[in-house]
């Protein structure tokens, strides 16, 4: 472990960019992800390491968080309810601005590493990535629509809080693995760090992670995006040539 740490810290020192009186050394396993027809999910090591300048604050300890993020979009939530024994909307809110995937990794639990002043202002935790800017006036409390999104989404493991789950070194090497699922949408996304202590950030670190479709996962969608028509015509044609198929074997197996 420690020869691994050590290659870190040497690999990584010509990539430095200054912050602060401390400076972060950042590095990923790999910077840009193909999903295939097959993609089950990929995992990215995200490691780096601490140049600290000459203020070292020793006098309380070192701590990483560690976020990634799928591209921001707007979510329509819906709240159902039974009436005359169907269930119908009674309610919606747009949601401003949501990531489909989002991680945050830390040293210990994200309450010790990050305080709520410094989480609102950089927006670390789950809940400070979900805007809520306005909601319709007969909606009695919007914050719920909100929080629904971010329960149905750790549910699907598309947000994630993985406290304790980023390795700390001496103050200086770290190293973190963020599980992303098959789900996933495209787009660029964004990894940030944040050092921080006694719950105050310190320096800060961004870079971009590159998720595409590729194959014929990737001809598929253009040719859904860009040839609707041709798209929706292909897609009949399979599914008429599938039901004739079952039909012949059917036929098959009951005539032998």
């Amino acid at each position: 472990m420690r020869s691994f740490f050590g290659y870190i810290s040497l690999a990584f020192l010509t990539l430095v960019s200054p912050v602060s009186s401390q400076e972060i050394v950042l590095g990923l396993s790999k910077d840009k992800i193909g999903i295939t027809a097959l993609f089950d999910g990929s995992d990215i090591l995200i490691f780096g390491a601490v140049k600290h300048g000459e203020t070292l604050g020793k006098d309380t300890p070192l701590e990483v968080a560690i976020t990634v993020a799928s591209p921001l979009a707007p979510v329509t939530v819906r709240r159902k309810e039974k009436r005359l024994g169907i269930w119908v909307n009674v309610d919606s809110v747009t949601v401003d601005l949501a990531p489909n995937f989002y991680a945050v990794a830390t040293t210990g639990s994200f309450s010790e590493v990050v305080s709520k002043v410094e989480d609102l202002r950089y927006k670390i935790s789950v809940p400070q990535m979900i805007r809520l800017v306005g909601a319709p006036v007969a909606v009695d409390d919007p914050t719920v629509f909100a929080e629904a999104v971010s329960r149905i989404r750790e549910n699907l493991g598309l947000y994630q809080t993985l406290p304790n789950a980023v390795v700390l070194q001496d103050d200086t090497l770290f190293s973190s693995s963020v599980r992303l699922p098959a789900n996933l949408v495209e787009g660029e996304y964004t990894a940030r760090i944040f050092l921080t202590r006694s719950g105050k950030v310190i320096a800060t670190h961004q870079t971009s992670i590159d998720v595409r479709k590729v194959g014929i996962g990737r001809w598929l969608y253009n040719l859904a995006h860009e040839h609707p028509v041709y798209y929706g015509l292909m897609s009949l044609a399979i599914a008429i040539f599938a039901g004739w198929a079952a039909a012949a074997v059917f036929r098959l197996v009951r005539g032998g």
